[in-house]
């Protein structure tokens, strides 16, 4: 359930590269409370799948972990405005070279709300093929290592505590329980996104 309390100041504690951290004066109740938070423009993430039900995972450096850790195709949106599922498109081609002919979204989750408004959305992907790309990889993504990982596999891996990735675990999973329930109410992936911190969450 969203609440709204009035906002009596921000200020920009630090401003990033990528996000900043803010610190709001906000009114709650009889009181007024200083929350400093990680204003985030909100990311995509994506569960791409083959016709036999295997999951492509990527791996890359993280530097905060120091760690090459096994993740989903994933980015930022370029801007808060951005089109999701174009984003999506985007992050797949550039990551895996591949694109997808079939998308739904799967789910939309927030993967820190105590300390961030960062918002996820993650599609389902299926009817992938080789797409050529101008991209050029710089950074991390120079040694992206991909592989394909039977679902139920991924799922074992995440139970097992062999992988650490929360969107990872939070999007395989949501993609087996769907699988099991066979779930057939599929929604687009142009819904709209309510949730998002544009349109949530003031900045």
């Amino acid at each position: 359930m969203q609440v709204h309390h009035e906002v009596r100041s921000t200020t920009t504690d630090l401003e990033g590269l990528v996000w900043d951290i803010r610190s709001d004066e906000v009114v709650y109740g009889e009181t007024i409370l200083t929350r400093q938070y990680l204003s985030h423009r909100g990311a995509v993430a994506i569960v791409a799948l083959d016709e036999d039900d295997r999951v492509l995972l990527i791996r890359q450096y993280r530097h905060p972990i120091r760690a090459r850790e096994w993740e989903l195709p994933a980015g930022i949106l370029d801007a808060a405005k951005e089109s999701p599922i174009s984003a999506a498109r985007r992050e797949l081609l550039e990551e895996t070279g591949l694109a997808a002919a079939n998308w739904e979204l799967l789910l939309d989750f927030f993967p820190t709300p105590g300390g961030s408004n960062e918002a996820v959305r993650v599609f389902l992907a299926r009817g992938l093929e080789t797409k050529a790309t101008d991209f050029r990889p710089t950074g991390e993504e120079v040694n992206i290592e991909l592989r394909w990982v039977p679902l139920d596999d991924a799922v074992t891996a995440i139970l097992d505590r062999k992988t650490q990735n929360g969107t990872l675990a939070v999007a395989v999973l949501a993609a087996f329980a769907a699988k099991v329930r066979g779930r057939t109410n599929a929604t687009s992936a142009d819904a709209p996104w309510d949730r998002h911190p544009s349109a949530s969450l003031h900045h």
